[in-house]
């Protein structure tokens, strides 16, 4: 006989009533409001080093993040470090999460590596509690969302990143919003000279946050 469904239930359900960090890193451990938590290993929320001032918002943790339960390490993370640096943006003043917060994959054909899968409109529904409470927390000037995934997340699945790049928008977010390319699209430019090109026209719409932040001019890619 089949075995009938587990009802899904709300993220709000897992949040404290007082939604301060790290009180929903602690409970979104426990979320089930999507069938990402069956494999999942742990459960990023974002970090900052001091006091930010701005939060970027990726698209979900890679699988080095689900392991070490951090955010934006690896490959895609250092040049995000090196691209705020070169735009004048301190690191350690910059919030960085995810739309959604347990790693999303499939198995690769041979081997146990597992490999990144996009995440649905299901799950990004299911994790906008916790980036809001995460937003809320830190109160930022500029909220950036990396890559079309997060920018639909926090802007409505209409919303372009080519139409809009590097644009700062105003929003309930926060005081300003904007949006930009994934740093992983760059990683994965064909060759030095298009990786080059890309690296500087992530580097401008970085400017563009760090001048709105008063920040200093960048220094180039």
């Amino acid at each position: 006989m089949a075995r009938a469904a587990t009802p899904k239930r709300s993220a709000t359900e897992f949040l404290p009533t007082d939604h301060r960090l790290p009180a929903p890193r602690d409970a979104a451990e426990g979320c089930q409001r999507c069938d990402l938590y069956n494999d999942a290993t742990q459960t990023p929320l974002g970090e900052a080093a001091t006091a930010a001032d701005s939060v970027r918002v990726g698209e979900q943790p890679r699988e080095r993040a689900a392991v070490e339960g951090r955010p934006s390490v690896g490959r895609a993370g250092k040049l995000l470090d090196r691209a705020l640096e070169d735009a004048g943006i301190d690191r350690s003043k910059v919030y960085v999460t995810n739309a959604v917060k347990h790693f999303k994959w499939t198995p690769a054909p041979r081997g146990k590596r597992r490999i990144h899968k996009k995440p649905g409109a299901e799950e990004i529904r299911a994790c906008r509690p916790w980036l809001d409470a995460e937003i809320e927390e830190v109160g930022p000037k500029v909220v950036v969302a990396l890559g079309a995934t997060a920018a639909q997340a926090l802007m409505g699945g209409q919303f372009r990143v080519t139409h809009h790049r590097g644009e700062l928008l105003e929003s309930d977010l926060g005081p300003l919003v904007s949006a930009t390319v994934h740093p992983s699209s760059i990683l994965r430019a064909p060759d030095d000279r298009s990786r080059q090109e890309a690296m500087e026209a992530f580097v401008r719409d970085l400017s563009a946050v760090a001048t709105a932040l008063g920040e200093p001019a960048h220094r180039g890619a």
